[in-house]
């Protein structure tokens, strides 16, 4: 037997060469749903509607820590929520964002514009439905998760390969978008991840073969 030492020490995580991480930041909290005001809405009937005043404040918290160490990349959406939670990081670090439709939230159909958020809050019969099946299209005309599951892995791994190997991106995304990633990366039920709160970050490695595995969750301790 050698007598050489193995260093069998354990170490911190440090990003394999042939892998991107990339964070996933959920957006600031948006303006109040409000029953007869409905959101406006996409060109492609996504609601749309801007931060709120805490919203504003929790993005300039979450900015000011990501730019702390600046990513390589920083990826939104085609929706204004999106944008405006980076806007701070946009201006630190002068990057200009890659807009990548495929994470945006999922189509909740019929009740876009606010209405989910209604419902929810009326523990309308439907809305429990969805959170018991697991499913978003139980809402009517809403998205499949088998086409939600399909279109946010594509943008993730768009985000990854925009990045390239070895390095970070910022993915600022939707609470839907995370739980879907978070769901593939660890198999989970449906919904086990949705619940990632506002401003919050939650960590990818997205590796070569494009694979991904989930490094982290719902860290708001900047907020």
């Amino acid at each position: 037997m050698s007598d050489d030492k193995v260093n069998s020490a354990q170490r911190r995580f440090r990003l394999p060469p042939n892998a991107t991480e990339v964070v996933l930041l959920r957006h600031g909290a948006t303006i109040d749903a409000v029953p007869g005001q409905p959101f406006p809405l996409t060109p492609d009937g996504h609601g749309d509607p801007p931060l709120s005043p805490l919203g504003e404040t929790q993005a300039a918290a979450a900015c000011a820590r990501l730019a702390a160490d600046p990513p390589s990349l920083i990826a939104v959406t085609t929706l204004r929520r999106t944008h405006q939670t980076a806007a701070a990081l946009v201006a630190a670090t002068g990057l200009e964002p890659l807009v990548v439709p495929e994470l945006r939230e999922v189509h909740l159909g019929e009740w876009e514009a606010g209405e989910w958020r209604i419902r929810m809050a009326s523990a309308d019969p439907i809305a429990l439905r969805v959170l018991t099946e697991q499913r978003w299209d139980v809402i009517p005309g809403g998205e499949s998760s088998e086409a939600f599951g399909r279109r946010v892995r594509a943008g993730v791994q768009a985000v990854a390969t925009a990045a390239g190997p070895g390095k970070r991106a910022v993915a600022v995304v939707h609470g839907g978008v995370i739980g879907e990633l978070c769901r593939q990366a660890t198999e989970s039920r449906a919904f086990a991840f949705v619940h990632a709160e506002n401003c919050s970050l939650s960590r990818l490695i997205v590796w070569a073969d494009g694979g991904i595995t989930l490094q982290g969750f719902n860290d708001t301790s900047h907020l």
